[in-house]
């Protein structure tokens, strides 16, 4: 007897609302609440948003919060069949999405003509709008259902001001690019009781160096290294802290990775373990206290790491990026050699 295929995820969610006509506050509050998750109207007092778990979620706080003030509302699972094209509404959210990117936009766009008018020298005093508008970019993105080109501009436009900002800026201990052939195969050292760097440094290795790749714990205090060990994260390490840059900001970089999801993480990486708010990631206390459950979760070092493959994987996904396709075969040779 053949299994029931698992039901598909709904194409929408809707919310459909009526509040009452005081208190006049409440109106205005679902109104930012619902233009803050994104939703699109699509008839007086009903809204739209992708049938994501997420969308859910946030579309059933909102009916909470329109109930709690003496409204009604509910929440419906919709699959358009007459009257609404699906494919038009996602060009309605990409507009919508363009539209409220457009103001960041045009504020890079000044900004990098600013920064290549700038000395490199003066180009730090620039680094609080740089912020600025890196947080309003990342609001809006988490909105981009539909991954916008007008999105993808604003995450070129800036990485052209991260590259520009950067160009005549000394990296202080900065060392040669490594062949990624020659890390295959090795043992990599690292200080014991890893926390947010030497966890996502491990993940790294693993998935876009070597899979098979092994590590040693030691004590910072007595860490001496054996013949053709490789270390991170560690004094003298090949992989440390270079610059301002943590020890995976170093290593991305050194092995030329230009995953875009990478830069992500990076950036999460870098304002956890720095503490700077370089990057002013707002995700990053999120990975902050998930570190802090596997730190609790996991005393032995090697099973901390083991631990947080699956947790830096999904927030890679998350991002939209895929494992390189060579990440597995190492590990499928050595199976069938075995």
């Amino acid at each position: 007897m053949s299994q029931p295929s698992p039901p598909q995820p709904p194409a929408w969610y809707l919310l459909i609302h009526q509040l009452p006509p005081r208190p006049l506050y409440l109106r205005a509050k679902i109104r930012r609440r619902l233009g803050k998750v994104g939703a699109l109207a699509i008839k007086n007092s009903v809204y739209v948003l992708p049938g994501r778990p997420d969308c859910l979620e946030d579309f059933t706080w909102i009916a909470q919060e329109a109930v709690s003030g003496g409204g009604e509302a509910c929440v419906c699972r919709a699959d358009f069949v007459i009257g609404l094209d699906s494919d038009a509404l996602v060009e309605r959210f990409k507009a919508d999405v363009a539209a409220r990117y457009e103001p960041v936009r045009a504020a890079l766009d000044r900004l990098v003509r600013q920064i290549r008018k700038t000395r490199a020298a003066e180009r730090d005093g620039l680094g609080a709008r740089v912020l600025h508008l890196r947080k309003q970019a990342q609001e809006i993105g988490r909105t981009d259902f539909f991954r916008s080109n007008a999105g993808r501009e604003v995450e070129t436009i800036m990485a052209a001001i991260e590259h520009v900002r950067a160009r005549g800026k000394p990296r202080a201990g900065a060392s040669p690019v490594m062949p990624r052939a020659d890390l295959v195969g090795r043992v990599w050292v690292t200080r014991a009781d890893p926390h947010v760097d030497r966890l996502a440094t491990a993940w790294l290795i693993r998935r876009f160096v070597d899979p098979t790749a092994r590590f040693r714990f030691v004590d910072p205090a007595n860490a001496a290294g054996r013949p053709g060990e490789l270390s991170f994260d560690m004094a003298g390490a090949t992989f440390g802290h270079e610059g301002d840059r943590c020890s995976f900001e170093t290593m991305t970089t050194r092995l030329g990775l230009s995953d875009p999801a990478l830069r992500h993480i990076g950036e999460i990486v870098h304002d956890v373990d720095l503490k700077d708010g370089k990057f002013g990631r707002p995700d990053a206390a999120g990975v902050a206290q998930l570190v802090q459950g596997l730190v609790q979760a996991h005393a032995e070092s090697a099973a901390r790491v083991t631990a947080a493959l699956p947790v830096f994987d999904a927030l890679h996904a998350s991002f939209g990026g895929k494992p390189p396709a060579s990440s597995s075969r190492p590990q499928r040779e050595r199976r069938r050699r075995g």
